[in-house]
């Protein structure tokens, strides 16, 4: 049986974690994994959306597609899956017209309505997608990282604390509002601040360290740090995230600062795996105490990295995700059962 999954591109950081990891459970399961970049421009768009129906199911990412095409989609496919990571019914955290988008929301309706399956990255997308189609076709599967790819920090108790930060453009802004909780740190502590990215920030009383982002180079640069930070706006589009930097962090054994916000709270255990701290002087104090304690930074780190070896590796999600695939197809699955707009549903052949 054939999986097509249609993506922003193989190499797209979503399809890298959330689907091609789980390609072997697939195949034990008699399924084969495809991936297809979604086509540019309309008429090859609907070709290709037209010859979807030629795999045993579809698996569609984070793509809100217009509604011509979405329909297209579901009268081609046999069975539809629809896998998001974000809270794309939203715009952005720093858009100009702000968050709330109801031309998107409808998009979204549209689409978890069309599915067969929807795979929710976290509990408050779960959430969202279920309040439209009940939870009856809604299944979490968090973002996932594959430990066994991670060398382990050190935590030398010798030499200049590092601090770092994993991210990429779209995302430097968390960072810069991280500045006065760093500043606040860097009063005490004496630091330097990786960066791993493709492009750097200028902040002012940090020293930053550049390190140019690569898919084959980032496991070895986050175990060369001893603390990992993140920091999310608290509003409805950052409750979407599924903290993979927070996981990578946690994978490479590094105990995690961060703020209260999403699921931070979730995957950090304060005090065990790392600190929550929101405001400077909870940063200065997180930070300062991880400096001192070379110790505390090794045994928070190993604790770090079994929550992720127990709750968000690859290992733990690739069955129960091959499961829910596969018994999309198994008899008792009624495709009958599909709701939503006539025009949505499946042509009778397909049923």
């Amino acid at each position: 049986m054939q999986l097509l999954a249609l993506t922003e591109g193989d190499d797209h950081v979503c399809y890298r974690y959330r689907v091609a990891p789980f390609a072997p459970a697939l195949q034990k399961a008699g399924w084969q994994l495809h991936c297809e970049p979604l086509a540019k421009g309309a008429w090859a768009r609907w070709r290709q959306l037209r010859r979807a129906g030629q795999a045993d199911a579809v698996l569609l990412q984070r793509k809100l597609l217009p509604w011509w095409q979405l329909r297209a989609l579901r009268r081609s496919a046999k069975t539809l899956v629809f896998d998001f990571d974000d809270a794309i019914f939203h715009r952005d955290s720093y858009h100009p017209k702000g968050i709330v988008n109801w031309q998107r929301m409808a998009h979204f309706w549209t689409t978890v309505y069309a599915a067969d399956l929807v795979l929710a990255g976290n509990r408050y997308l779960y959430d969202q997608a279920a309040a439209f189609i009940g939870p009856e076709r809604v299944r979490l599967v968090p973002t996932c990282v594959e430990p066994r790819k991670y060398p382990l920090a050190e935590h030398a108790a010798d030499g200049v604390l590092k601090l770092v930060w994993i991210g990429q453009r779209s995302t430097m802004r968390s960072l810069y509002q991280m500045h006065e909780p760093l500043l606040a740190a860097a009063a005490a502590v004496r630091f330097d601040l990786h960066v791993i990215s493709d492009v750097f920030p200028d902040l002012a009383g940090v020293r930053v360290r550049p390190m140019a982002w690569s898919e084959t180079t980032e496991t070895a640069q986050l175990a060369g740090a001893d603390i990992g930070i993140s920091w999310l706006p608290d509003d409805r589009w950052s409750r979407g995230k599924c903290g993979l930097k927070v996981l990578q962090y946690m994978a490479a054994g590094l105990p995690v600062v961060a703020n209260r916000v999403g699921v931070h709270v979730e995957i950090i255990v304060d005090g065990v795996t790392g600190f929550l701290a929101d405001t400077p002087e909870e940063w200065r104090a997180a930070v300062e105490r991880l400096s001192n304690d070379a110790g505390l930074r090794a045994s928070m780190g190993a604790a770090a990295r079994r929550r992720v070896e127990d709750e968000y590796s690859v290992a733990r999600w690739e069955k129960p995700f091959a499961e829910a695939i596969d018994a999309l197809l198994q008899p008792k699955h009624d495709l009958t059962r599909r709701v939503g707009p006539a025009s949505l549903r499946a042509p009778a052949h397909h049923v």
